[in-house]
């Protein structure tokens, strides 16, 4: 991941506030590690933006992009989504966003994997709408209602795989000029939340080691995984409380802190604006049915 600040906090550094060193170089270390090996540097001494990181190996084009537009088109879809009032109308929506598919997905198995759930949601609102829906039309109405949260959720599931917490963070603040203490609390979050699947993982392998591996009934399995999420949320406070400490003795609550200059740019290119175009458009197509075909 890329993004933050580390300028120092003096009158001549350009205004914006500071991402805390020990946030990014968390951040940084671990993607590379994940990559097994270490971020390339550009000419100018300057490490690259993850968008260039992702320019630079294969997939689709969404990976030019960078996270505002990413962002901006899942919240245009999702209030889209809004205008579907009958199941032909969310058909179309969705049969759009699928044929949009291949510029944005990473790959078959990751979509299979970050639809499942998305999937498995509808089934279940529709079913349920079936069994407590009063309607004359249950069965209408459930496949609406399914279609529907698939209209709503799918293309924000999709993009959101693209954004870099941390790169966000350099956009919000720089672009959108929010306040950046809040913008690197939540980069800082972001980070740390990114973390849980890896802290699980080594708590249940240490926890199993210690011949405390669950059972072979539902009963034994539930009661480890609440001890096993027991441990991950302590681990996680013990976790946010030494990040909090960085971030305080790297005087990110001080008053100098927000005459710090950001360390990385937050560049607006035109593939942003083609996936902006491309995604506004997408999402106008409930409206689009709504109106022309009543």
């Amino acid at each position: 991941m890329s993004g933050g600040a580390t300028g120092g906090a003096t009158g001549g550094a350009t205004s914006g506030p500071a991402v805390p060193p020990g946030v990014h170089t968390a951040v940084h270390m671990t993607v590379d590690d994940a990559v097994g090996n270490r971020s390339p540097v550009v000419d100018d001494g300057v490490p690259p933006t993850a968008a260039q990181r992702r320019s630079a190996g294969p997939g689709p084009l969404v990976r030019h992009c960078g996270p505002l537009p990413l962002l901006a088109v899942g919240l245009l879809c999702a209030l889209g989504a809004f205008a579907v009032e009958r199941w032909w109308q969310a058909a179309g929506a969705l049969a759009v966003q699928l044929l949009c598919l291949p510029l944005v997905a990473a790959g078959a198995r990751a979509l299979v994997l970050r639809s499942l759930p998305l999937l498995v949601a509808a089934v279940s609102v529709g079913w349920s709408t079936v069994l407590a829906g009063d309607s004359p039309d249950p069965l209408a109405t459930a496949l609406t209602a399914s279609l529907r949260l698939l209209v709503l959720v799918l293309p924000g599931t999709v993009l959101l795989g693209w954004v870099d917490p941390a790169e966000a963070g350099d956009h919000l603040a720089q672009r959108l000029r929010l306040p950046g203490r809040v913008v690197v609390a939540v980069v800082a979050a972001l980070g740390q939340l990114g973390t849980l699947t890896a802290s699980w993982e080594q708590i249940a392998a240490a926890r199993r080691v210690r011949g405390s591996g669950p059972g072979r009934g539902p009963v034994s399995r539930v009661r480890w995984s609440a001890s096993t999420a027991f441990g991950l949320l302590v681990d996680a406070v013990r976790r946010a409380g030494r990040t909090a400490v960085a971030m305080d003795a790297r005087g990110f609550a001080s008053d100098g802190a927000l005459r710090r200059s950001w360390a990385l740019p937050a560049p607006w290119r035109r593939a942003d604006t083609v996936l902006l175009l491309v995604g506004t458009a997408v999402a106008a197509v409930p409206l689009l049915l709504r109106l022309l075909v009543p």
